[in-house]
């Protein structure tokens, strides 16, 4: 693999001047363009992929909506206080439950297989990467072993779809970056392994999503470092692609990670940047590289959300912060738009995104899940593996699923301290 740094790919870029642009003077915000992705060989997985030169693309996606919806509301319908739970059985039948190794972390995904990030075999191989699947219950080791050829590397996260897998990996003492993926069917590689992204500590380790054959990722400035004044970019790459398609402009840091959900990416770039801050919660098709614009919800002034997703029709979004301004929405809690500027809130601190199904939210609270019909308004409470209070229990599902997943930490009864991870997989 060759040493030369190609700056359509790397992280080393210029600040953004005032127009918007990044020292690239034929780069409109507001359009697409393709950037290179090279291939490396996996340590005896795959085959090595070929360089490949940067093309262009012609696809325009703009940051913000042409109608966007803003909320300016000052209240929402209260699950806890409006809603009714007397008599509500749970909408959530349990289908199974297994144990993975202590230090198991699960991730979202969106069909058979969930993402894995367990502790590794050897002091030196801390950590792998694999997947879990919900049909069998058995965790596949995808990647063993860092692709990267430096002593300090070690896998750092991974996501996956039943047909690509992606993973990055971190350098322990520098925090540079690289982000790998390949092909993926059955619990293996099975293709070439693509470097889609490496950057330096001045840029945030994505946190990538996959959805069918595609990887979305996006390239944003760390809080701290030389880069902070530099905008965000989201990108989408498909299995086979010789090059990603650098798909949205933000005019400073996402807010949250992309997130999908039946083939609608949620992302919450920067919006209105001339007037203030303000984060536009915008649904994309994933179908078009992200090239329209279904829906967005611009959030008052200096509001961040916490999380955001589609399930079916409506956005599924949380706030973790109490603010002195801002209306409705300065408010912590997760919300649900139901159309008109009208919300359901569940006022409890948010842990993780929204999964469900047609008119039924599933919301984590810090003990328990509450289960939101917001059709015939009731709710009712899902409570956490017992004996995981202490360390949490977390979905491993997002948006729109058939099947809610989540996984616990557990004490050991006699011992009290952590010894395995209960998962749970509860049909809809």
């Amino acid at each position: 693999m060759t040493d030369e740094r190609d700056e359509t790919r790397t992280t080393e870029r210029t600040a953004a001047p005032a127009s918007g642009k990044r020292g690239h003077p034929s780069l409109n915000p507001s359009v697409t363009r393709r950037v290179a992705i090279k291939g490396v060989a996996a340590a005896g997985v795959v085959a090595v992929a070929a360089s490949a030169l940067a093309g262009c693309g012609s696809n325009a996606t703009q940051t913000q909506a042409a109608s966007p919806t803003v909320v300016d509301s000052d209240s929402a319908t209260s699950v806890i206080d409006s809603y009714t739970s007397d008599g509500v059985d749970l909408p959530l039948t349990l289908q199974d439950t297994w144990t993975l190794p202590l230090g198991s972390v699960l991730h979202e995904g969106e069909g058979v297989w969930r993402p894995v990030v367990g502790v590794g075999s050897t002091a030196s191989v801390m950590v792998y990467a694999g997947a879990l699947s919900t049909s069998s219950g058995k965790v596949s080791e995808v990647v063993s072993a860092p692709v990267t050829q430096a002593s300090n590397y070690q896998i750092y996260d991974a996501r996956c779809s039943d047909e690509v897998f992606c993973w990055t990996e971190i350098d322990t003492l520098t925090h540079d970056w690289k982000l790998y993926a390949s092909a993926f069917s059955a619990g293996s590689l099975t293709g070439s392994t693509s470097t889609l992204w490496e950057g330096t500590s001045d840029y945030e380790p994505p946190v990538p999503c996959c959805t069918g054959s595609r990887v979305i990722w996006q390239v944003m400035p760390s809080t701290s470092g030389t880069k902070t004044t530099d905008h965000s970019y989201a990108y989408v790459w498909s299995v086979g692609d010789s090059s990603a398609t650098e798909a949205v402009d933000s005019p400073g840091r996402f807010a949250i990670p992309p997130m999908v959900s039946n083939g609608v990416l949620t992302l919450a770039p920067r919006v209105r940047a001339s007037e203030g801050t303000y984060y536009g919660i915008t649904a994309y098709e994933v179908s078009g590289d992200l090239s329209n614009v279904i829906d967005q919800l611009v959030l008052p002034a200096s509001v961040k959300p916490f999380s955001a997703v589609r399930v079916g029709e409506r956005f599924a979004f949380s706030v973790e912060a109490n603010y002195s301004s801002g209306g409705l929405l300065s408010n912590m809690g997760t919300y649900i738009a139901m159309g008109d500027s009208k919300f359901v809130s569940l006022s409890r601190e948010p842990f993780a995104p929204v999964a469900g199904r047609g008119d039924l939210f599933v919301i984590k609270s810090k003990a328990s899940y509450f289960a939101v019909d917001v059709s015939a308004q009731t709710y009712s409470v899902l409570t956490a593996y017992d004996r995981s209070l202490d360390y949490g229990e977390y979905p491993a599902s997002a948006g729109t699923v058939d099947t809610f997943v989540t996984y616990a930490s557990v004490k050991d009864p006699d011992t009290g301290y952590p010894s395995e991870v209960k998962v749970r997989a509860f049909s809809i």
